[in-house]
C-alpha cells in the first residue's frame, strides 16, 4: 500500500473513532436528561430539584470548558479526549450508588467536568480531520446526537430493570471506547493553534463570535429545558407512565440527529448564518405545538422542535471556529461547551414557574428563545470557511 492510501485510511479510521467516541461521550451527557425521573421518584424530588440535577451537570461544564478549550489552542491534548470521556462515564456511574441527593448533583457535576474536558479537544479533533468538510463535520455532531438519542433507550434497560443501584453498568460502553480512543487519537497532532489552516493570516472576529455565542445561549436554554422536563411533560400530558415519557425525549433526539444531516447539506447549498437563522425561527410553531397541541399531537410537536433546533448544531461549532481561526479550540470550548452548558443553568428557573403554575407554563416560556436567538445574529456574516489538515505520524 503506498504512503498516500495508508494516510487515507488512517484518516477515515481517525475518524471513525471520533465519532464513535463523540456518541460515547454525549451518551453520558443525555443520561442525565434521562435519569431524573428515577431519581425524582426515588428522592422524592420537586420540579426545581430535579432541574437542580442538570444544573449540577451543567455547572462544571460551562465553567471549564473554555478553559479546556484554550489548553488545547495552545498545546496538543488529544489525551483529553479519552480522559474526558472515562470522567464522564465514571461521575454517572457512581450517581446511582449515592445515598443522597448533593452526592447525586456531585456525582453528575464531576460527570460534566468529564464532559467538558472531552469536547474541545475532540471537537479540534474533528476539524482538523474534517479537511474543511461540513458534511465531515455534520456526522461528527450527528455522532454526539446519537449518544443523546441512545440514552433514553438505553437508561430504562438497565435502570429501568434492576433500579438505580445498576448505574455503573451504565459504564460499559466507555470501558470500551476510551482505551480504543486512547490507542488511536495519540496519532493526530498539530503545533500551535494555526497549523493546518488555509490562511495564518486571518485575524479573529470576537463580535461576531459573541453574537453567535448569544443565539447559541438562546437555543441551548430551549433544549436544556426540554431535556430536563420532556420525559414528565408527555407523561402528564398524555396521562401515561415513564415509557410514553421516555419516548418522548427518545422523539425529540431522534428528529434532532435527522436535523443535524440536513444542517450539513443545507450548508452546503446556503450560507450557515441563513440556515441557522431560519432553522431557529421554524422552531417557534413547533414548540407552540408542544405545548398547546391536544393528545398524540404532542409528537408532532416534539418532532418539529427537535428537527429544526438541531439542524444549527453542527453549523454552529464550524462557524465559531471561522470567526476564531487561530482560537479553534477556544470556540469549540465555548460553542459546543459554555454556551450550551450555560442554557442548562436556565432549567433550574423552569423549575421555579413549573412548581409556582404548571409544567406547561413553564415549557411555553421557552417560545421566546429562538426569537431572542434570530435577534442576536443580526449583523452576523458568513465567514471563509476554515480549512485544516491533520498531520499524522507515520
Amino acid at each position: 500500500m503506498s504512503a498516500s492510501l495508508r494516510r487515507d485510511s488512517t484518516r477515515v479510521k481517525q475518524r471513525w473513532i471520533v465519532c464513535a467516541g463523540h456518541t460515547t461521550d454525549d451518551l453520558y451527557q443525555g443520561s442525565v436528561a434521562a435519569l431524573t425521573p428515577y431519581f425524582a421518584a426515588v428522592h422524592h424530588l420537586n420540579y426545581r430539584a430535579t432541574a437542580g440535577i442538570i444544573l449540577s451537570a451543567t455547572l462544571f461544564s460551562s465553567m471549564s470548558q473554555p478553559l479546556f478549550g484554550h489548553l488545547s489552542d495552545r498545546r496538543s491534548l488529544p489525551w483529553l479526549v479519552p480522559l474526558g470521556m472515562g470522567i464522564g462515564a465514571f461521575g454517572v456511574a457512581l450517581a446511582g450508588l449515592a445515598s443522597s441527593y448533593i452526592l447525586v448533583c456531585a456525582a453528575f457535576a464531576l460527570s460534566g467536568l468529564g464532559i467538558a474536558a472531552y469536547h474541545p479537544a475532540a471537537s479540534r479533533i474533528a476539524r482538523v480531520l474534517s479537511d474543511g468538510s461540513q458534511s465531515v463535520m455534520g456526522w461528527f455532531s450527528l455522532a454526539g446526537n446519537l449518544g443523546f438519542f441512545a440514552a433514553p433507550v438505553f437508561i430504562p434497560l438497565v435502570v429501568g430493570g434492576l433500579g438505580l443501584r445498576s448505574t455503573p453498568l451504565l459504564a460499559l460502553p466507555a470501558a470500551v471506547m476510551v482505551p480504543v480512543s486512547a490507542k488511536v487519537l495519540r496519532r493526530v497532532v498539530w503545533h500551535g493553534g494555526t497549523t493546518g489552516l488555509a490562511s495564518t493570516q486571518r485575524t479573529n472576529q470576537w463580535r461576531s463570535f459573541s453574537k453567535l455565542t448569544v443565539a447559541i445561549v438562546a437555543r441551548s436554554v430551549v433544549t436544556f429545558g426540554l431535556s430536563a422536563f420532556l420525559v414528565l411533560y408527555t407523561e402528564q400530558r398524555l396521562s401515561a407512565g415513564p415509557a410514553t415519557g421516555e419516548l418522548g425525549l427518545l422523539v425529540f433526539f431522534g428528529t434532532g440527529a435527522i436535523g443535524t444531516i440536513w444542517g450539513g447539506r443545507l450548508a452546503r447549498r446556503h450560507h450557515r448564518v441563513a440556515v441557522i437563522r431560519v432553522a431557529t425561527l421554524a422552531a417557534v410553531p413547533g414548540l407552540l405545538l408542544l405545548v398547546l397541541a391536544p393528545g398524540l399531537l404532542v409528537f408532532v410537536g416534539i418532532s418539529v422542535t427537535g428537527f429544526t433546533l438541531y439542524i444549527p448544531f453542527a453549523l454552529n461549532l464550524t462557524l465559531g471556529q471561522d470567526y476564531l481561526p487561530t482560537r479553534m479550540g477556544t470556540a469549540s470550548g465555548v460553542t459546543v461547551g459554555l454556551a450550551v452548558s450555560v442554557g442548562g443553568l436556565a432549567a433550574p428557573l423552569l423549575g421555579l414557574v413549573a412548581d409556582s403554575s404548571s409544567l406547561q407554563i413553564a415549557l411555553a416560556c421557552l417560545v421566546a428563545m429562538p426569537v431572542v436567538a434570530v435577534i442576536a445574529m443580526i449583523g452576523l456574516r458568513e465567514p471563509p470557511s476554515l480549512f485544516a489538515e491533520s498531520i499524522i505520524r507515520d
